[in-house]
């Protein structure tokens, strides 16, 4: 089945609509806020001095929030994706488990039902008990 970029990308297309849509929104309203206070001190309206000032709030707020979130988001999720040795301590004790579990219902046809669930989803035994246990 077909699935077209919008779909396949939903929650990243939501996300980067949001984002500019409060960008644009932060802009907007800083330019008004700029304006009004340039006129309350007499000061001309010039581009270049709204720039200067909204993109150093904008670069304050992305220091503060965005840049910490999308750390902790998007890092936490490229090192789960990766494999890093955390993602796969909480894997493997969870294999581990279910192994023993397996065992314990089913004590005579345990071995036969996980290398053929290994064989199924290609499972890779990374748990050193069961393979020191079954493999060694």
């Amino acid at each position: 089945m077909y699935r077209s970029i919008w779909t396949r990308y939903g929650f990243a297309w939501v996300t980067g609509g949001f984002f500019l849509f409060s960008l644009a929104g932060h802009w907007l309203f800083g330019w008004l806020d700029y304006v009004s206070e340039q006129g309350a001190h007499g000061q001309p309206i010039e581009f270049t001095g709204f720039a200067v000032q909204i993109l150093r709030e904008t670069f304050e707020n992305w220091q503060s929030e965005f840049l910490q979130l999308l750390w902790q988001v998007a890092g936490l999720a490229i090192l789960l994706h990766v494999g890093s040795p955390q993602s796969k301590e909480g894997e493997d004790r969870l294999e581990a488990k279910l192994d023993a579990i397996l065992r314990a219902v089913d004590r005579d046809d345990a071995d036969r039902l996980i290398d053929e669930i290994d064989r199924d989803y290609a499972g890779r035994h990374t748990d050193h008990r069961y393979v020191r246990e079954h493999q060694g």
